[in-house]
């Protein structure tokens, strides 16, 4: 079974969040799961981020399945471009437009650009992915997703209206990524 790495977005921990309340659930029956510590929105250094991908993602013995949300996705696409370490495939969940201006509270364009996250790679990424994308997130246009989606070489699926997919957007638990994850570890 391949252990599932957990890639956060721009947040702190948060508790009701799927991708904590899966990490959770996976442990509690046995399955191998790690996760890259969330490193909030204070510091953004793309670079610091995509190592501690590459570090968590280096100490896991046999396939390996990226389970990302938001920036994470992001994140993983810079990590693609530069690891070596081979991934069965990657669930992306909710990337943002970080090419846009986001709502107030999230980093504006020129702190993400001096932060190296942009540009966003569109290169195809190296293993299998899905994009599971939302028709009304605040943080990104659906068609621009999709974009991204293909750009990626990903499956697009549309999840419909559920916003960011986070607490915020009514969201905690999300049983469909266990779905997305058998999936991608049949392949």
């Amino acid at each position: 079974m391949p252990t599932v790495l957990i890639v956060p977005g721009l947040r702190d921990h948060v508790d009701a969040h799927w991708q904590t309340l899966l990490a959770a659930r996976l442990a509690a029956r046995g399955g191998p799961v790690r996760c890259v510590p969330p490193m909030g929105r204070a510091d953004l250094d793309c670079a610091t981020r995509v190592a501690a991908i590459e570090r968590e993602a280096q100490a896991v013995e046999g396939p390996l399945i990226l389970v990302a949300h938001s920036g994470g996705c992001v994140m993983v696409a810079h990590w693609a471009r530069q690891t070596k370490r081979a991934v069965h495939g990657a669930l992306l969940a909710a990337p943002p437009d970080f090419d846009r201006p986001m709502p107030e509270g999230y980093p504006t364009v020129d702190e993400l650009r001096a932060s190296g996250w942009l540009p966003v790679p569109r290169r195809t990424l190296p293993f299998p992915s899905i994009v599971a994308a939302s028709r009304n997130d605040p943080l990104a246009d659906y068609g621009r997703v999709a974009e991204l989606a293909r750009d990626w070489g990903s499956r697009l699926v549309d999840l419909g209206e559920v916003g960011h997919l986070n607490p915020a957007s009514g969201y905690g638990d999300w049983p469909r990524a266990e779905l997305f994850i058998a999936e991608l570890s049949h392949r």
